[in-house]
């Protein structure tokens, strides 16, 4: 798994190559094995191939989510409220799960904020999705993730880039000592 973790790099770059059945599958099952608070499981996703629609959610913000129009995938990573106070947070642990589940496969991913982004003036991100998708106005949109066979490779943070300057050891007031 820290392997997976050392290779993985935001990918806003795709190959037309789609995702295979079998790949989706599993990344489906990724999304729905994540843990939860309580196993409220607040979450539903919406999995989109169709192409006409990815390039449409592609336009959701004005800045940030124009590569999913080329991305073969797109999940977007929607969560309930009404159903736990910590929706937010279990739809983001679903959402890295499917990215590291992608990794694992040999696919680049990319997540893409919605929940607070606009999509212009007159409305948000969120509703804007809601809009394309026919998403109940009571559900909320967290995120989207582009999925994809890569055609940019980025290479690994090295562990001496890492900032272990945001580590403490056993109180807040104590810098984490590298072993």
């Amino acid at each position: 798994m820290i392997e997976l973790l050392r290779q993985r790099r935001s990918i806003r770059s795709y190959t037309d190559q789609p995702v295979a059945r079998e790949s989706v599958e599993l990344l489906v099952e990724a999304l729905l094995r994540a843990p939860s608070s309580r196993n409220n499981q607040p979450w539903s996703f919406v999995v989109v191939d169709d192409r006409e629609l990815l390039a449409r959610l592609s336009t959701a913000k004005v800045h940030g989510s124009a590569f999913l129009k080329q991305a073969p995938l797109g999940i977007v990573v929607c969560g309930d409220p009404a159903q736990s106070d910590v929706w937010i947070e279990d739809c983001a642990i679903a959402a890295i799960l499917a990215q590291t589940v992608a990794q694992s496969l040999g696919l680049g991913s990319c997540w893409i904020q919605i929940r607070e982004r606009p999509h212009d003036q007159g409305a948000t991100a969120q509703e804007f999705i809601r809009g394309v998708l026919g998403i109940p106005e009571q559900i909320m949109v967290a995120s989207m993730l582009s999925i994809g066979h890569p055609s940019e490779s980025r290479a690994p943070v090295p562990a001496s880039e890492l900032d272990y300057g945001k580590l403490r050891h056993n109180s807040y007031r104590e810098d984490w000592n590298r072993p």
